[in-house]
């Protein structure tokens, strides 16, 4: 079988869409044609969005390579990338139930790299400047810019990120582990560019006063900002995204909801990063203070609710699909299958051994076209789906429909391999097997033995 997607037609009837009263009986009737502004144009706003990254990046780049020197910006560079590919595949992972398009992370780091950064350094030196010359007191302007300015300025900047993406990539920011991955990324990339910057003046200081090994103003730095908090700026910011996630998750009519959280999200991760700026004046252990009684708990805490979201997510998976199992869009095992970490996994790579890499990517684009299906049907149950939600529905049907000659196979094997001997409650869908999750008498054909295609 080839690995490209078969392209088999519907059937003559083709299966209903929903079965238990989804809202909007019908396609909204199409009005008439306007032509958009040129401004509204896509190539327009992808091209005026990468114009002003890539000269944030210059410019950003330019500022810190004249505070650092070239060979500290050359070591700060080298010892921040360290943390940098752990954080993504973190917050990736976390993104597995639905994973959103690479190219929202992509912008996401990079606004947090370039444009964040940029607009950080500017305002934080502007404001520290001006309330040193109104104040006569520069000691007191640099301890009120850490713990007070740096914040705000530093956090509106990253919240940004995740308010565009939340505003023109709707469709991909359905809920809480959205909003957490968007502002994670999108702080990975900010501490990055700050990591280089103080790294980087480190080194330059050992340059001037010859400090070496362990001792040296370097290895402090590395220890504190890579080894023990590389987790501090998207911790902070996750709260934001936390914020916006909640707010994904209400309805259009909710306003005060929709607006109070992400505001109430913010003025948690300035409140916190103020609080870790602060730390030293505490005294000589106030950091570690503060690192032991706050840092470590919250993000053990955050750590166990994007968790909980995630596995509450898979569930959603395992109740909604089901009607579209019984309407036939679905085989019966996929329901089980697809809201199963473990089972998806297996599915992947049977694809990948029986069919090689493209079959592999046919499947993970199934799981997780069938994801959104099942939370737009979940939004639309809840009366949360917005006008388009027939037409998006039936946009993610004729995906699945379009991929199911490859993908069905290898979820009937998983679904086979993962599935409890006995079911704990009988399921809302016709049971075939002796498993219980819809295990059909006739199995779906399987990969051929020697496929030309397989790499």
């Amino acid at each position: 079988m080839a690995t490209s997607p078969p392209h088999t037609s519907y059937p003559s009837v083709p299966p209903s869409g929903l079965t238990t009263g989804a809202p909007g009986a019908g396609a909204p009737a199409a009005g008439p044609l306007r032509h958009a502004h040129w401004w509204q144009r896509t190539w327009v706003r992808y091209g005026a969005l990468t114009t002003l990254l890539a000269i944030s990046g210059l410019v950003i780049l330019a500022l810190v390579r004249e505070e650092t020197g070239t060979e500290g910006f050359l070591v700060g560079l080298g010892l921040a990338t360290l943390p940098v590919p752990l954080l993504i595949a973190a917050f990736r992972w976390l993104d597995r139930v639905e994973p959103g398009p690479w190219r929202n992370l992509l912008f996401c780091f990079a606004w947090g790299a370039c444009a964040a950064a940029l607009i950080a350094i500017v305002a934080n030196s502007f404001a520290t400047r001006w309330i040193a010359t109104a104040t006569a007191d520069p000691s007191s302007a640099d301890t009120l810019g850490a713990t007070v300015i740096a914040p705000v300025v530093e956090e509106i900047a990253k919240a940004a990120a995740v308010l565009l993406v939340f505003l023109f990539r709707r469709r991909d920011f359905t809920g809480i582990l959205d909003g957490v991955v968007v502002a994670g990324v999108t702080a990975t990339g900010f501490a990055f560019t700050e990591n280089i910057l103080y790294l980087g003046t480190a080194f330059g200081t050992d340059q001037l006063t010859g400090g070496t090994g362990i001792a040296s103003v370097t290895a402090a730095t590395f220890f504190v900002r890579i080894i023990m908090s590389p987790f501090a700026h998207p911790l902070f910011t996750v709260l934001t995204g936390i914020g916006f996630g909640i707010s994904a998750l209400a309805a259009d009519r909710q306003h005060i909801r929709r607006v109070a959280f992400p505001l109430s999200g913010l003025l948690l991760a300035m409140g916190m990063h103020a609080m870790w700026n602060g730390s030293s004046a505490f005294g000589e252990y106030g950091f570690f203070a503060v690192y032991a009684a706050f840092m470590v708990p919250i993000f053990g805490l955050l750590t166990w609710l994007v968790i909980w979201t995630r596995q509450r997510e898979l569930r959603t998976v395992r109740a909604e699909l089901p009607a579209y199992a019984v309407a036939g869009w679905l085989s019966p095992v996929e329901p089980y299958a697809l809201g199963s970490m473990r089972a998806r996994r297996i599915a992947r790579q049977y694809a990948r051994r029986h069919a090689g890499r493209a079959a592999a990517r046919e499947v993970a684009r199934y799981e997780a076209y069938a994801t959104s299906l099942a939370f737009l049907r979940h939004r639309g149950r809840r009366g949360r789906a917005g006008a388009d939600f027939v037409v998006r529905e039936r946009e993610l049907l004729d995906e699945l429909w379009r991929r199911r000659e490859a993908a069905r196979p290898a979820l009937d094997y998983a679904a086979r391999i993962t599935a409890p001997p006995v079911p704990v409650a009988a399921p809302p869908w016709p049971v075939y097997g002796a498993y219980g999750y819809g295990y059909p008498a006739t199995p779906y054909p399987a990969y051929p033995a020697y496929n030309p295609y397989r790499s």
